[in-house]
């Protein structure tokens, strides 16, 4: 990689991880359900409106959109509303990586490899570290926010598969299934707010925008739909690719690093040293169950890569004549350096 390149690949893992702080700003002023479902409105207005539909089966997009778009998102932002530190939020959302490896084994019946299983046990070590220490503070009630971003990361890898299936059959287009998988969330979104935080709830949230707060809450708001999900997204697609998955993906572990440190310093929230002891287990579990098989050439397929670029990056890659197709290459959504150097132009 080039140094402009390696650096547009700590960029786009710096915003990835600064969301976070965004994130917690946005949810000082607006409800959790209904803030889901501005900020995929935000992104599926313009979609609908100006991006021709993926070639992919509307089933996949559907199951796309509802894991990565409604069932991680409700969780997350319920969990970070509910009291779960912003910069641990951050590193607890890892656990998409090795769920996804589960599901796939499970649902795709893909091959988990010793490495990757040893990597999934590992991850699940430092994760439930986590949860015991958390259960261990305020009587365990700072252990339910834990778990609610444990099934947001669920969620994700349901995503994932979706991203995987939609992949198959339609390669070549990942922005454009990017930008359509966020037209499903708003109106199931909108109705679960209505339903559970209520008009009222939703009507107030909308007062003193000009305030402080309320400034932050859009700026936050912007930034992770203009800087976090757009900008990020293309630049990481664009590096993918131009480079192995292998090479690029390793960088998207410094989302965490990002996290905690942003919410350090801007929120001032400090992270326990076990938690963080912990956290490098979940980051080097992760990094362990993407890694590519033994035996497959290295720029074919998989690659590293961590919760937060498996579904930000749909992969581009083509369908795999082989019925058994590389885990980790699900795991990260990443395209695969496999692709022809006409098809890797035609992309750039």
């Amino acid at each position: 990689m080039t140094s402009r390149d390696r650096l547009l690949a700590v960029l786009v893992a710096v915003c990835w991880g600064l969301n976070f702080p965004a994130i917690h700003f946005s949810l000082q002023q607006f409800p959790p359900f209904f803030l889901v479902a501005l900020r995929f409105a935000l992104i599926a207005v313009p979609t609908v409106l100006l991006v021709r539909p993926p070639r992919a089966p509307r089933r996949w997009v559907l199951l796309y959109g509802l894991g990565f778009g409604v069932l991680q998102f409700v969780f997350l932002y319920w969990a970070m509303s509910a009291g779960m530190p912003t910069g641990l939020a951050s590193l607890v959302l890892q656990s998409s990586a090795p769920f996804t490896v589960v599901l796939a084994a499970a649902l795709l019946r893909e091959r988990v490899s010793g490495r990757q299983a040893l990597g999934v046990l590992v991850a699940v070590a430092g994760l439930a570290a986590i949860a015991a220490h958390r259960a261990d503070l305020a009587g365990g009630t700072t252990l339910v926010p834990v778990l609610l971003t444990l099934c947001g990361g669920l969620g994700w890898a349901v995503g994932n598969l979706g991203n995987r299936l939609a992949v198959r059959t339609a390669p070549g287009e990942p922005l454009r299934l990017l930008a359509w998988m966020s037209v499903v969330p708003p109106l199931p979104m909108l109705a679960l707010s209505l339903l559970v935080e209520g008009p009222d709830r939703i009507a107030a949230s909308f007062d003193d925008l000009g305030s402080p707060r309320g400034l932050a809450a859009l700026g936050g708001l912007a930034f992770t739909v203009l800087v976090a999900t757009l900008g990020g997204s293309g630049l990481w697609t664009a590096l993918m690719g131009r480079y192995p998955a292998g090479l690029v993906a390793p960088f998207s572990m410094l989302v965490p690093v990002v996290g905690i440190a942003s919410s350090w310093l801007l929120l001032d929230e400090s992270t326990p040293p076990v938690e963080l002891v912990a956290g490098v287990f979940v980051v080097s579990g992760v990094l362990l169950a993407s890694a590519r098989r033994p035996g497959v050439p290295a720029g074919q397929g998989a690659g590293t890569t961590s919760a937060v670029a498996i579904a930000a990056t749909p992969s581009p890659r083509p369908v795999s004549p082989s019925p058994s197709l590389v885990v980790a290459d699900t795991a990260t959504g990443a395209p695969a350096a496999a692709e022809s150097a006409a098809s890797a132009s035609a992309r750039r």
